[in-house]
């Protein structure tokens, strides 16, 4: 990772650089896919001010503390750097494996509530009688889960064409 030192109306002593890199090391368990680091020390009458700005392939992150001393202040700016970093790789474990559960979790809550599930409306159905054959064609052009569609010469009877896990097909009819 490359660190940049910027020092503003103040220079930066050699133990706060040495500081720095060591505790961006120490981060580094948080920073695997950070590319750059940013440290700004900044000066204004007896004001410090630190910003650490770290950026790499998950974005940018931007903390800043100010106090009177410098060495608390960048100490200050690391801790919420700490923080900041622990929150981000949470959300993105969170966000990792939430994925199975928010369906299941939706369905707890209606059947828990004592509400009939949610119908949803499709027209995934071909009025016109068709051949099996025909009816695989049309299920390709649409692009859907399952067809239904009236079985050529028995204009009365329903079918329904579905695509198996395997990649065939799967036809109901009824008897």
């Amino acid at each position: 990772m490359n660190v940049h030192f910027t020092a503003r109306h103040a220079a930066i002593p050699p133990d706060l650089k040495t500081y720095a890199e060591k505790r961006l090391a120490g981060l580094a368990r948080f920073l695997d896919r950070a590319t750059e680091a940013d440290v700004v020390l900044s000066a204004e009458k007896s004001r410090q001010r630190v910003e650490i700005q770290v950026r790499g392939k998950q974005g940018r992150i931007r903390v800043a503390a100010e106090g009177h001393d410098a060495a608390a202040v960048m100490n200050e700016a690391f801790d919420l750097l700490d923080v900041k970093l622990k929150k981000e790789r949470a959300k993105f474990r969170e966000k990792k494996r939430r994925g199975g559960r928010e369906t299941a979790a939706a369905a707890a809550v209606e059947t828990a509530a004592g509400l009939p599930p949610r119908v949803v409306r499709a027209d995934y159905f071909s009025g016109k009688p068709m051949s099996v054959g025909d009816a695989v064609v049309e299920f390709n052009l649409r692009k859907k889960e399952v067809l239904m569609f009236r079985m050529e010469g028995e204009e009365d009877r329903w079918a329904v064409l579905f695509r198996r896990k395997n990649g065939t097909f799967g036809l109901v009819r009824p008897e």
